[in-house]
């Protein structure tokens, strides 16, 4: 097969720990908007305006967070950002709100390309990153 026949991601689907906190988070400190709610799945879907997000809560009680070196399943989900001076502003919002930050804005590679990896409030690693050039 030569080409393709996907077009890109629709939405992932996270399920989380703490569905509210986890959709805060994406509200609140990146700027993303609550599509709808289902209240009998439970479910929040949001939007940046070019990603669609679904939240789930899971059923677990506790749940197993997931460990990166030994799970399979999701390492982690990546969002791109603007420019280099809003992964900067990012970096700040999220340390003064004390998200848990796996490493501040650093090269990706040889660069240009420049990211930071945090943890949403349920556990996930959330990847922000600016590529450096508008064509990757």
């Amino acid at each position: 097969m030569d080409k393709a026949i996907t077009k890109g991601i629709h939405h992932p689907g996270l399920t989380v720990s703490r569905l509210e906190d986890s959709a805060d988070f994406f509200v609140s400190q990146l700027g993303w908007k609550i599509v709808r709610r289902n209240e009998e799945y439970p479910a929040i879907y949001l939007s940046d305006g070019t990603n669609l997000l679904t939240l789930r809560a899971t059923q677990a009680s506790p749940s197993t967070p997931f460990d990166k070196q030994r799970n399979v399943g999701l390492h982690h989900v990546a969002f791109r950002v603007e420019s280099e001076p809003s992964l900067n502003d990012i970096h700040r919002r999220l340390s003064y709100a004390r998200v848990e930050i796996e490493f501040a804005p650093e090269p990706l590679g040889n660069g240009p390309a420049r990211h930071m990896m945090c943890y949403e409030p349920s556990g996930i690693r959330v990847e922000l990153i600016w590529p450096g050039n508008p064509a990757v």
